[in-house]
């Protein structure tokens, strides 16, 4: 029987092969495929007994469930002179224990319920989020509330924090591309508190009272958001939400300071530091455009061709076509609240720092001469339409950009129109907006490296202020 089985099975393979031999091969350059369509999962928007808005997608597939706050906060609301404040009332709010919980035994508490509670401020927003499993969910979700509304900003914290602020400031121009960074962005937001960054003289008149005044300031559920996603029960959820968050508040909504749009100045900028390294950090850029901009479509297209793909201009010239860097890229960081900036980047040979600068240059004023070819076009519109799906990879990121969007004002049906959007740049389109928002002759120009190896000097772009990048008042 089992040689009759294996005999059948070997004649079949022959006609299939027969057959498949006398089929047409099929020709990829012709080959036709359906549409590829992609439904925007939604999820739910409730609003809980406290007024705080709150996106819901439940997935059972894993017994796990993550929440994140959104809070109206954010770095660029430091008071002068305290430059640091944020980041470090994020860092205590979860270091320095909450509720009356010791941070020792939050740590324990925690790790025990291999549940994770994580505070950060950025630049304009703050985020608590929570990781649980469901069944240690109601225990986690309660010293979530607490790190959020009630941290208790341990003495002992507050001053380990601070010591690592200014022992991480010790060692802040110990890498040429954290010394980069840092200086384009202080050079770009001049003049605002976008550029502002800590100071060991800032790290040290940070107090704990600012840090619960800060936190009091800002840490309203009238200023939050939040994101709900993974296995729950709908009504169960909304009763341990209400139940943590309360009423409404009497007072009314928090008044965020004033703080105005970066001031546009395009004046170019040379700045050099001096590190001892074979390897040159380079970074150029200005100011950008925000969310509300109309050609924000048509700078993303321009984004994927100039500096943001394998085949980008950048790439393909300075990396591909002549060896003189391993990576190298540029994009618009759209802002949205203040406006964002335009940067290139790349790290060279010591030897081939004005080369690789100049050709930089050449090839980003060149988007603002003459049209992308259509190639450019339709590979950039179909990568940017086609990849738009991995954006909501997860019920956690999904739940999250939805109460992301809200977060930031975003127009209704933003996502839901975001493809068509793209689809309808033209290259007109994209020329018009590289000629409106590309500057090259007015860069902020950043080189960290080996001025005594360079293959010329910078003063060839004009002139150059030296970095004093020795460490004063450690």
């Amino acid at each position: 029987m089992k040689r009759m089985i294996i005999s059948l099975v070997l004649l079949f393979s022959a006609f299939t092969t027969v057959f498949a031999a006398d089929a047409p091969k099929a020709d990829p350059r012709t080959m036709t495929f359906p549409e590829l369509r992609y439904e925007i999962p939604k999820g739910e928007r409730v609003v809980l007994e406290c007024g705080m808005p709150v996106y819901l997608l439940r997935d059972p597939e894993l017994p796990i469930v993550t929440i994140t706050a959104m809070v109206r906060t954010g770095s660029v609301y430091d008071p002068a002179g305290k430059s640091g404040l944020a980041g470090l009332t994020a860092d205590v709010m979860r270091s320095g224990g909450a509720g009356g919980l010791s941070p020792e035994r939050m740590d324990d508490e925690l790790e025990f319920m291999a549940s994770s509670v994580e505070s950060g401020i950025g630049i304009d927003m703050g985020t608590v989020s929570l990781a649980s499993l469901t069944k240690n969910f109601p225990r986690t979700l309660r010293i979530f509330a607490d790190v959020l509304l009630r941290p208790d900003f341990s003495e002992n914290r507050v001053d380990i924090a601070r010591k690592h602020l200014i022992e991480g400031l010790r060692r802040q121009n110990d890498d040429p591309k954290e010394i980069a960074g840092r200086e384009i962005g202080k050079a770009i937001y001049a003049g605002h508190p976008l550029g502002a960054v800590p100071t060991f003289e800032s790290a040290r008149a940070i107090t704990r009272q600012d840090m619960v005044d800060f936190h009091r300031r800002f840490f309203r559920t009238d200023g939050m958001i939040l994101a709900v996603a993974g296995d729950f029960d709908r009504t169960a959820m909304l009763g341990e939400l209400n139940a943590v968050f309360g009423k409404r508040a009497a007072s009314g909504p928090p008044a965020l300071p004033e703080i105005p749009q970066p001031a546009q100045v395009f004046k170019p900028e040379i700045l050099h530091g001096q590190k001892e390294v074979n390897q040159t950090v380079i970074r150029m850029g200005h100011l950008g455009i925000t969310k509300d901009s109309p050609d924000v479509y048509a700078l993303r297209v321009l984004d994927y061709i100039l500096g943001g793909s394998f085949t980008s201009r950048l790439t393909m010239e300075i990396r591909t076509n002549q060896g003189l860097a391993y990576n190298v890229d540029s994009r618009f960081d759209v802002g949205r609240r203040f406006t964002g900036t335009f940067m290139a980047e790349t790290d060279t040979k010591a030897e081939s720092t004005v080369k690789v600068i100049t050709l930089m240059k050449e090839i980003i004023s060149g988007m603002t001469k003459e049209p992308v070819t259509d190639l450019e076009l339709k590979s950039a519109k179909e990568y940017i339409i086609n990849s738009f799906m991995f954006g909501f990879t997860s019920p956690a990121s999904i739940a999250s950009q939805r109460a992301r969007l809200e977060f930031y004002g975003y127009p209704a049906g933003y996502l839901e129109e975001y493809r068509a959007n793209i689809a309808r740049v033209t290259k007109a389109d994209v020329l018009a907006a590289a000629r409106k928002y590309l500057r090259p002759e007015a860069f902020k120009l950043v080189v960290v490296g080996d001025a005594g190896k360079f293959d010329k000097t910078l003063s060839a772009f004009g002139t150059v202020r030296e970095l004093d990048l020795r460490q004063s008042n450690p």
